[in-house]
């Protein structure tokens, strides 16, 4: 019975020193506790209402137990602590004293709590006085509302432990929310076991508290063997057992292994879940005997709440382990070995989402060996976190690798795979960025659909993003019919890594797509130079920093061969009335000329390659594809190759004295060893060839 509404002491700082003798004239007991050392002083009339005598009385609180019956104490203790945590300068409550002579006594007490100057409780100074005549023509009146304070208390243990559990995710929180020591404290058990029913026919023990308590033998146990846990699956029944001798009749194999625990009681509740049981749990208790009808019915209480969160967290983790096995059987199950590089890659799944399925996304990587030393290398992110991103992703990956290996140039990898999500009859759209290395020239050629920049990394640590043109997202370019994709060329040179990621690893918290660029570009800088310790750093930092977004990365860094490699091929594709990629392929060309050896006859390969893309951007009206390749043999040769969509032949013409057209075929003669046209399927390539030896 609380009495909060009690005004506050008016008592001075020094109080007892000097008690108000209006205190003993109205047969009231004083106290001062202070609460650093724990002492609870009491005065001569305080030990009268206690009914102990000062040689009974150690000054310590712990000894009025044998006055203040176990349940009483609880409910005063956990007022205080209350008063203490709340701020309240005062409290004041109605409670029973067991006498001498067995009787139980109404007592009631008010303290004030003094505060220092930081608001630290310090010290507690009140009263303690024999409310017996005060409350005798309401006994009846008083013991109603102590059931009703103790049936709130213990409707307010399922209330809150309810809301501890909303919390947990997985099996293992609610095992940790059950098993803190203050979760007990609010339980009001000693001990706590816990067990989940495995195939049907048996229970294995995932909890126990606290540390010590574990009973050897019983951490798997069968459904038909006599103990409590096993009985309540059994019969889907609890069971209350409310005496140490009821206990070890009962359950003979187990009682011996804990006696030492002092247990006086326990309850045990099966943990039903859709009408089938799936665990059970026991509340061990070392201060309590019978249980009432409504403590029952709240243990009861308690238990299907505990069984719902551990259905909910038991669904939760089958709903993750499929969408892990989903995500990584969506990604590539290893990344092969490429001659001239060194790569590595990295997943890690969203860690904040906080529903289920939203552990799995759309990110992903790819790396897709390509003939004449090439290899493509993939970046891409399907919009949402579900199940059906990742499908979608798989099905992208898989059809942006056949793309890249049927020979498409970067920009009609990516156009029919916009083409191919359009089709797939999906609301989701896909960033992507796809870049085709020949590792041995350096050349990079990269096509972005959305998606953020990569980043180029020197030997020294210098570190850059790498400005390229891009085009719609996936899905989206195709729905608004804007296939166009311009093709960036960047050169990577011996021991530079490329970094491509999707940006879970770039946004943060309040911060714009530039400084999470910048702040990633410090991380790459400052990194290890090893791609695999780069990777492992990188993602270390997106685990610190937490997010709902996946993170996908791939670092490929390129080394120089041992012995030159011939076979060497480059491609680019040339849209009419487009000077960048124009100006693309002048650097491709320039490039590639450079990294074969072929410095010396380099003027006259710029000059010619350039004379077959005019013409055919000319001549055709349509897009030009330029193909670069080493041709091993006897003499080694370069060859370049101009393809267009018109089956009309190039003719020669000559040029009058003022004319500006007309010799470009004659300079093709002219500065190269071969040249010829070949048929390809509704179009023509015109090839030509350069000798260019081997440097001694």
């Amino acid at each position: 019975m609380v009495d909060r509404g009690a005004s506050a002491l008016s008592l001075p700082d020094d109080w007892p020193t000097h008690p108000e003798p209006i205190l003993a004239l109205n047969r009231m007991g004083s106290f001062d506790w202070d609460l650093d050392s724990g002492l609870f002083h009491m005065d001569a009339q305080a030990h009268e209402v206690f009914d102990v005598r000062p040689d009974e009385y150690d000054g310590h609180p712990e000894s009025l137990a044998v006055r203040v019956p176990q349940p009483e104490a609880f409910r005063l203790d956990g007022l205080v602590s209350q008063a203490l945590k709340d701020g309240s300068e005062n409290y004041g409550a109605y409670f029973r004293i067991r006498t001498r002579s067995g009787e139980l006594r109404w007592t009631h007490t008010q303290g004030y709590i003094r505060r220092d100057e930081t608001g630290r409780p310090r010290r507690i100074i009140g009263i303690v006085r024999d409310a017996t005549d005060e409350l005798a023509e309401s006994e009846e009146r008083l013991e109603q509302a102590a059931e009703d304070e103790a049936r709130r208390q213990q409707t307010n243990v399922v209330q809150l432990t309810t809301a501890a559990l909303a919390h947990a995710r997985t099996v293992q929180d609610v095992i940790d929310i059950l098993k803190d020591v203050q979760g007990l404290t609010l339980l009001g058990a000693k001990s706590l076991v816990m067990g989940l029913v495995e195939a049907g026919s048996r229970i294995r023990l995932v909890a126990e508290g606290p540390a010590g308590s574990f009973v050897p033998g019983t951490l798997v146990t069968r459904i038909d063997e006599p103990y409590p846990m096993s009985e309540v699956v059994r019969t889907l029944s609890p069971r209350f057992i409310e005496s140490p001798e009821e206990f070890a009749e009962g359950y003979p194999i187990l009682w011996p292994h804990i006696t030492g625990l002092h247990i006086t009681a326990a309850a045990y509740m099966p943990l039903i879940a859709q009408a089938r049981p799936i665990g059970a749990i026991g509340l061990l208790y070392s201060d309590r005997g019978a249980f009432s009808t409504e403590d029952r019915n709240v243990l009861v209480a308690l238990g299907s709440s505990i069984a719902q969160s551990l259905q909910r967290a038991m669904l939760y983790e089958q709903e993750k382990d499929l969408a892990t096995g989903l995500q990584q059987a969506m990604l590539p199950r290893t990344i092969p070995s490429v001659p001239g590089a060194e790569v590595a890659v990295r997943y890690r799944a969203a860690g904040a989402a906080g529903t289920l399925g939203r552990d799995i996304g759309g990110d992903w990587y790819d790396l897709i060996p390509l003939p004449g030393g090439r290899v493509g290398a993939v970046i891409g992110d399907v919009q949402g976190h579900d199940t059906h991103a990742a499908a979608v992703m798989g099905q992208l990956r898989i059809v942006l690798r056949a793309y890249a290996a049927e020979g498409h140039t970067p920009a009609t990898v990516m156009a029919r795979a916009s083409v191919f999500l359009h089709e797939l009859d999906t609301d989701r759209f896909a960033t992507c960025l796809y870049a085709e290395a020949d590792l041995s020239t350096g050349v990079v050629q990269v096509v972005r659909a959305g998606h953020i920049e990569p980043i180029l990394r020197a030997p020294d640590g210098t570190c850059r993003r790498v400005p390229v043109e891009g085009g719609l997202p996936l899905g989206l370019s195709a729905e608004f019919g804007s296939l166009e994709y311009p093709v960036g060329t960047l050169e990577l040179d011996a021991d530079h890594t490329l970094l491509l990621c999707t940006d879970g690893l770039v946004e943060l918290p309040g911060a714009d797509l530039d400084d999470g660029m910048r702040t990633l570009t410090g991380l790459v800088s400052a990194g290890p130079t090893d791609v695999r310790e780069l990777a492992d750093r990188l993602i270390d930092v997106a685990e610190e920093r937490g997010g709902d977004d996946d993170v996908a990365l791939l670092l490929l860094r390129r080394r120089v061969l041992d012995t030159p490699q011939a076979g060497g091929r480059l491609q680019q594709h040339v849209a009419p009335g487009d000077p960048e990629a124009l100006t693309g392929a002048r650097h491709m060309i320039r490039a590639a000329v450079r990294a074969w050896s072929a410095g010396d006859r380099a003027d006259e390969i710029e000059l010619v390659a350039d004379e077959l893309i005019t013409n055919a951007l000319m001549h055709t009206e349509g897009a030009a594809v330029v193909t670069l390749r080493v041709l091993a043999g006897r003499d080694r040769r370069l060859r370049v190759e101009v393809e267009d969509s018109s089956s009309a032949l190039p003719r020669r013409r000559e040029a009058g004295e003022s004319g500006v057209s007309g010799r470009g075929l004659l300079l093709v003669d002219l500065l190269t060893d071969a040249w010829g046209v070949e048929a390809r399927g509704g179009g023509k390539a015109v090839w030509c060839e350069f000798v260019v030896p081997e440097r001694a």
